[in-house]
């Protein structure tokens, strides 16, 4: 049983599973262990006898994927150019970057999720702009993580699920900035309603295959990044995005609680995630330790 659950923790190229998965995996033997035992084929269940715990795996985010704002304007701006997939996916890679969404729940967006502030005419010019206030909100309920056709009961590619950590039917609210508001108004304008009113589909109008978005954000950081910026971790998935965003949350001072109910974590595994994303802040503790000392602060 030792061998098993050893087996149960790692990857099939031999390295080791991350820990959630093994986790599961010793669950599963473990309900299967216990059926065992009520069908009468073992006489107890031998993983409860063992003093085995899964092997530690860090939790945190590495530092060095995260890009900074000038790095990701820029990548931006290259997926923008691609053809011809790019400019249908700049406001795709955006909603993570500015919104910190998980890729299956951008995917998953409807026109309905998305509330953008409409244009006002400018008594001047009388041109319709943007308003002074251009922060907009996406509200959503649903993810579609991948799964491939032989594990959907109806062949497509996703399963449609409730949010990571949420109950079927609880909704997450997420502020859209007026960078990312743009993106999506300029997306809206450009591309027609996809099928079951996605935002965002393939350039056939089909659902939107992840090998697409892929292949162009490896070209983006090809194009973008030098070649030793290129060979590092820097955004080299595009779940990189969805960290830097919230490290973003975190280093502007937003308080933990609103960043964790943004991103859809609890604050313990926000922080745990987070902690070395998390900068400046000891600069600002000594500070505050030196005025409450006294201390002439430089």
């Amino acid at each position: 049983m030792r061998a098993v659950l050893s087996a149960a923790s790692s990857r099939l190229d031999g390295k080791q599973a991350a820990t959630s998965t093994v986790l599961r995996n010793k669950t599963i033997l473990q309900n299967a262990m216990d059926y065992a035992v009520e069908l009468k084929l073992l006489d107890s269940n031998p993983i409860k006898a063992l003093k085995w715990r899964p092997p530690k795996i860090t939790y945190e985010v590495d530092r060095r994927s995260v890009v900074n704002h000038t790095q990701a304007r820029r990548l931006l701006a290259e997926v923008k150019a691609q053809k011809p997939s790019g400019g249908r996916l700049v406001a795709f890679f955006g909603v993570m970057y500015y919104a910190g969404l998980r890729p299956e729940e951008v995917v998953n967006l409807r026109w309905e999720n998305v509330i953008v502030p409409g244009l006002v005419a400018d008594p001047e010019t009388d041109r319709m702009e943007p308003p002074a206030d251009d922060w907009g909100e996406l509200h959503f309920a649903s993810a579609a993580p991948f799964a491939g056709r032989e594990w959907t009961d109806d062949g497509n590619l996703r399963e449609q699920r409730a949010l990571k950590h949420r109950s079927e039917g609880q909704t997450r609210t997420v502020p859209c900035p007026p960078a990312l508001t743009r993106l999506l108004r300029a997306h809206m304008t450009a591309f027609d309603i996809g099928p079951g009113d996605r935002l965002f589909t393939g350039v056939r109008g089909g659902e939107l295959p992840s090998i697409t978005y892929r292949r162009v954000w490896s070209r983006a950081r090809e194009k973008v990044l030098t070649q030793r910026e290129a060979g590092s971790p820097l955004a080299q998935r595009v779940y990189d995005l969805r960290h830097a965003c919230v490290s973003t949350w975190l280093n502007a001072g937003v308080p933990a609680t609103q960043v964790a109910e943004w991103a859809g974590h609890s604050v313990e595994v926000l922080l745990r995630v987070y902690a070395k994303c998390i900068v400046g802040q000891d600069v600002a503790a000594r500070r505050r330790i030196a005025e409450a000392l006294g201390e002439d602060i430089p």
